[in-house]
């Protein structure tokens, strides 16, 4: 399977709390909601065709919480409910023990070993989403074959970012990009090893 990392992003590379603020999982940050206001139809669209897309999703602990509240309460929303509540859900987790939404499998030790025998099986994608940190982690560990990132005209000036100040670096091939008229870009890079230096 094609492991794809598929973030909204903010220009300074912010990928928090992009829906609004959660006082729970975002304590202190006062600049969430940043992706709302754009309210571009075409986006939402192509975000929501992303995930219609993979064969199963890969979410960090705090995500998955998330999702589950949101998302697995509208299973047959014909939206994101329903495009992630219909696939299996492999959740990155050492504390999680209850495992209420279906489809659900929890990796709780091994995560290289784990990840590396998802990506063995034959076709499809495997797709994470939100999860920033899990999805640094894969990108340390060059298990990712595409990044898919959804830019949003917007400085946000503090968060968590996607890519740290300080890490591997990686060439990047890009196969897909689309412009919405709200300034919302889609980028989808194929990941291709080091980069070349002058």
């Amino acid at each position: 399977m094609k492991l794809t990392i598929s973030l909204q992003i903010t220009l300074d590379g912010v990928a928090q709390a992009n829906g609004g603020n959660n006082e729970e999982m975002d304590p202190g940050f006062t600049r969430g909601g940043w992706a709302i206001p754009l309210k571009d139809a075409e986006a939402v669209q192509y975000i929501l065709d992303t995930w219609r897309r993979p064969d199963a999703f890969l979410l960090g602990r705090k995500t998955y919480g998330l999702f589950e509240t949101y998302w697995g309460a509208r299973n047959d929303d014909g939206g994101f409910g329903e495009a992630i509540s219909s696939k299996p859900k492999y959740v990155v987790s050492t504390t999680m023990a209850d495992r209420t939404w279906d489809q659900t499998t929890v990796i709780a030790d091994d995560l290289p070993t784990r990840v590396r025998e998802l990506k063995a099986q034959p076709g499809g994608e495997l797709l994470v989403v939100g999860s920033v940190s899990l999805a640094r982690w894969l990108l340390e560990n060059e298990v990712v074959d595409d990044l898919n990132l959804i830019q949003f005209p917007v400085i946000v000036g503090e968060g968590e970012r996607v890519f740290p100040h300080r890490g591997l670096d990686f060439g990047l091939k890009l196969r897909d990009s689309r412009v919405f008229q709200s300034g919302i870009v889609g980028l989808t890079y194929q990941v291709s090893g080091r980069p070349e230096y002058a």
